[in-house]
């Protein structure tokens, strides 16, 4: 039987992974890392399945002891401070976890098992102000937020030990991928869960930044498949996650309203104090690396991603 450790385990890719990897026989075990009230939502169903080590990415002791104890096979450090809107106020925080948290695993990993596979989560916002359309494995990153700094840093960090210490070190750069577990905070889950509200009459209005801002938006289901297949090849390499198709906000929007026969103008309101300090305009990923040399395949659609997630929203909130 396989073993695997998995970092943000409770987070939506983590328990998105921690499923595939249950399916496939494997023993997971999660990093979770102490807070005064514990969350499982995402994970509740699996809670169970899942052997819980603590342990904190700040803190390269506990690492080190949960490499011991788990003895992976694969390590998938998903963990971070990830969302892009905090990382201004919280950038200190955001280079400890999101950055220098990556060294630490590392080094938990070089030293107690060199052995193990090691996939790093990398993101689309290292490429921020985009240099090339669209963005591949070999375009230059530009971060434009504390976060897409730390992730680069993250990055070339994960490419040095694979080269210095010939460790399988590898990492996805996944571009925006959401479904019902993903954060409240976010837009794509911020939009669905205003909408579904809208439509029980618990809310009047949605705030909202920059509605012509674009990205690459699929579904975590299905980009969890891609990490696990990096850690099946020979070799370690880096690869693009997306879906090579761009979204606006305000696509977004239009889809998630209309699916509850409502029109977004009449609901929607535009308040500066939701714009970024540096906008990323556009972000649109090549991933024909990923499809050709891994055989990863895309299942979800953008449309059937924001109507899944509404039709969540108004499930848990009708439930409620």
């Amino acid at each position: 039987m396989k073993s695997a450790l998995i970092t943000g385990v409770t987070g939506q890719d983590g328990s998105y992974l921690s499923e595939l990897l249950l399916e496939k026989d494997y023993k997971v075990y999660g990093l979770r890392r102490r807070t005064s009230t514990p969350n499982y939502e995402n994970v509740d169903h699996i809670k169970d399945q899942i052997e819980w080590i603590p342990g904190d990415l700040t803190d390269l002791s506990s690492l080190i002891e949960a490499i011991k104890q788990a003895q992976p096979d694969e390590v998938y450090n998903l963990a971070a401070q990830s969302y892009v809107a905090d990382s201004w106020p919280m950038p200190s925080a955001t280079s400890q976890i999101t950055a220098l948290g990556v060294n630490n695993m590392l080094e938990a990993v070089r030293l107690i098992k060199p052995d193990a596979k090691y996939y790093q989560a990398s993101s689309s916002e290292m490429f921020g102000k985009v240099v090339e359309m669209p963005q591949k494995e070999t375009t230059p990153f530009y971060p434009r937020s504390p976060y897409g700094v730390s992730k680069v840093y993250g990055h070339w960090l994960t490419v040095n030990y694979r080269e210095s210490f010939n460790m399988f070190t590898c990492s996805g750069i996944l571009f925006n991928h959401e479904s019902p577990r993903r954060g409240l905070e976010f837009v794509t889950r911020k939009v669905s869960d205003a909408v579904a509200r809208i439509k029980l009459g618990q809310q009047d209005e949605l705030r909202m930044g920059n509605l012509d801002a674009k990205r690459d938006w699929g579904y975590a289901g299905d980009y969890v498949k891609a990490m696990w297949l990096m850690l099946q090849q020979e070799e370690p390499d880096d690869y693009v996650i997306s879906t090579g198709e761009t979204h606006s906000v305000r696509e977004l929007l239009e889809i998630a309203f209309s699916h509850v026969d409502l029109n977004y103008k009449d609901y929607v309101v535009v308040d500066p104090k939701f714009y970024r300090p540096a906008e990323v305009d556009i972000l649109l990923g090549d991933c024909s690396k990923a499809k050709s040399e891994l055989n990863w395949e895309l299942e979800v659609s953008f449309d059937d991603l924001v109507k899944m997630m509404v039709d969540s929203d108004l499930s848990r909130l009708s439930n409620k």
